[in-house]
């Protein structure tokens, strides 16, 4: 599974400023109800109740927050990058800078679990890491968000 089959144009965020974890979920819940039929509330609380789990901070900066949500029929996938990292209580204790949140419907176990695996390998590709948290445009995150995953280790 590549991003390209997860991520649409309109749902990266080139910058965003937030100085908090909850903020940072609360905008991308709002997000996740621009982009879809689900209400920004319901999505903020399920995050909330994901998180109160375990943090989603995965280290080098990357959070992936996630949970299966009803009023959905496909994973709907948001990217973030910070203006500023933010503490957000991660694995390896630094700041998260780089937000991919991922709702999938209810009954989407393995499709889940294959879009969390999917973007976790991004976070041992330094390069493309390091080309996200450069980039200022939609269109160029998109570009890098999509690319082929043989091209990740090319890179």
């Amino acid at each position: 599974m590549d991003l390209g089959d997860l991520i649409k144009p309109e749902a990266v965020l080139p910058t965003l400023k937030v100085a908090t974890k909850k903020a940072a979920l609360l905008a991308l819940a709002d997000k996740a109800a621009q982009l879809s039929e689900l209400d920004a509330q319901v999505v903020f609380a399920a995050l909330q109740h994901r998180e109160r789990l375990s943090s989603t901070g995965m280290g080098k900066g990357i959070a992936i927050p996630h949970t299966r949500i009803s009023g959905i029929d496909q994973i709907l996938c948001v990217f973030v990058r910070l203006e500023q990292p933010i503490d957000y209580d991660a694995m390896d204790g630094e700041p998260v800078d780089l937000l991919f949140l991922l709702l999938a419907p209810e009954s989407a176990g393995a499709d889940h679990l294959s879009a969390l695996s999917r973007i976790s390998r991004l976070s041992r590709e330094p390069a493309t890491l390091e080309k996200l948290r450069g980039c200022t445009t939609r269109t160029a995150m998109y570009a890098i968000l999509t690319e082929p995953t043989a091209s990740w280790n090319a890179a």
